[in-house]
């Protein structure tokens, strides 16, 4: 039986998730800008170690806050608690991993991505270190217009925060295979306590197609 990974992707308008998804199934970018407005699904498979996995990404219109869980909606008011019965949120709250992307130029881009990780820690039983995120800094193309310097991310998302860091550039398709990888390995790894040293990555759509990683 092939068993199902759930990946959230969440962020701010304009960081480029839907662009970082499509370029890692299908090796395709857009120039155009079209805002996600509903929740989409992509569904590629992995094959790590001799065993097939299907995943299920999420592609998540922003979202002002993280969902609560239904002990928690009451200290909500109605109109969060209608906010989340919205489909296009659905699953988010119970994914196995979350793929939190910001725009390295745009800080709050990155204030957003603070905001719903603390969120997540917060709702999800356990800590962060037992729910597996990874915070990816997208544009690394336009790096001179950096608003901090990428260590300084780096130290805190990973010292502080204790979540994995890759900064990618989805135009130029740039380590958009590693931040899977890297997602791959972490969730795979605290779900079924394997070593994830090979990872082939095969395109949803396109079948004849396989990545080594």
């Amino acid at each position: 039986m092939v068993e199902t990974l759930s990946i959230a992707v969440i962020g701010a308008p304009g960081v480029g998730k839907t662009s970082i998804i499509r370029q890692f199934i299908y090796n395709d970018f857009s120039e155009v800008y079209t805002p996600t407005r509903t929740r989409y699904v992509y569904r590629p498979s992995v094959i790590l170690n001799g065993n097939m996995y299907d995943l299920k990404i999420l592609d998540v219109p922003p979202i002002s806050s993280f969902p609560s869980s239904s002990s928690q909606q009451r200290f909500y008011t109605a109109a969060i608690n209608v906010e989340w019965l919205d489909l296009r949120c659905r699953g988010v709250r119970n994914a196995n991993a979350y793929i939190l992307v910001y725009d390295i130029c745009c800080v709050e881009s990155f204030e957003y991505v603070k905001m719903i990780r603390q969120q997540i820690v917060e709702h999800r039983e356990g800590s962060s270190s037992e729910v597996p995120i990874l915070v990816v800094g997208n544009k690394r193309d336009l790096q001179r217009q950096r608003f901090m310097p990428r260590r300084a991310v780096s130290v805190l998302v990973k010292k502080t925060w204790k979540c994995g860091y890759v900064e990618c550039s989805a135009k130029y398709n740039w380590h958009i295979i590693l931040l899977f990888k890297e997602l791959l390995g972490i969730a795979v790894a605290r779900g079924m306590r394997q070593n994830h040293t090979s990872i082939r990555l095969q395109g949803a759509l396109q079948r004849n197609r396989c990545t080594i990683m």
